[in-house]
């Protein structure tokens, strides 16, 4: 595995592995340079097969790879689709390999204590308002005090700019995700703030505690301010992608 991956730091059961990849240790050329194993994005089909190949000598199996639409669904390894339409996958059984590609949005990992699932969801604002980490939850089908969550390198709550529209959508459904919104600049006392710096960290943390998942890792780098580690679309649109992948041994 390539030094500069990264391996959540939780306490996962020991048949549990789990590892986000960075832009690092592939063989794309800029700007997709050089890790980049997502097919969708305008990089040379062979460099992605090459990646991916690379990929393949740290994981048991080809992952269930997704075609993400910022939305809820969760697919399972179990129901036989080659690339499903969803936002999120589980396994239940060993050597099945859960993923999730970003470049800003927030990639979630899930596994329960006992090591019999994990999860792996794709949470951009969008699928986050509309309970993609929620439906992750009810699809594990374990209790959520016994559910684990690792939060991986998404844009940080310095650089994610929202408009109004975003905080309303969440604190409509959560009074509390207030919190994890300030404004984007400072106008005059009798102006409201047009556009808010979020911290999709905190939101997650929030919808997360809201249904009774309390242990969560992770949660502290940004796609967008570290150039070397991470590809970042809103920073460059034209870019690659991390892949975040989790299974049980």
């Amino acid at each position: 595995m390539h030094p500069d991956w990264i391996v959540p730091d939780w306490s996962a059961p020991a048949n549990v592995r789990a590892f986000m990849t960075t832009r690092a240790g592939g063989v794309s050329q800029p700007p997709y340079d050089s890790m980049n194993p997502a097919s969708h994005v305008g990089d040379a089909p062979e460099s992605v097969a090459g990646n991916r190949r690379i990929l393949r000598t740290d994981i048991p199996a080809e992952p269930l790879w997704l075609e993400q639409v910022h939305g809820s669904c969760v697919a399972k390894h179990a129901d036989g689709d080659a690339t499903p339409c969803a936002d999120a996958s589980l396994a239940r059984q060993a050597g099945q390999v859960c993923a999730v590609m970003t470049a800003d949005c927030l990639p979630v990992l899930f596994c329960d204590r006992a090591g019999t699932v994990v999860a792996a969801a794709h949470a951009g604002w969008r699928g986050l308002a509309g309970g993609v980490l929620e439906e992750t939850i009810a699809a594990m089908d374990v209790p959520p005090s016994e559910i684990l969550v690792w939060l991986g390198a998404a844009i940080g709550p310095e650089t994610f700019e929202v408009g109004d529209e975003v905080r309303l959508a969440f604190m409509d459904q959560h009074p509390l995700t207030a919190v994890a919104f300030r404004p984007a600049f400072l106008g005059t006392l009798d102006e409201a703030p047009r556009k808010w710096l979020a911290d999709i960290y905190a939101l997650a943390r929030i919808r997360l505690a809201a249904v009774g998942v309390e242990a969560v890792y992770g949660g502290d780098l940004c796609t967008y301010k570290d150039v070397r580690r991470f590809f970042s679309y809103r920073r460059d649109a034209t870019t690659g992608r991390m892949a975040s992948l989790i299974w049980l041994a």
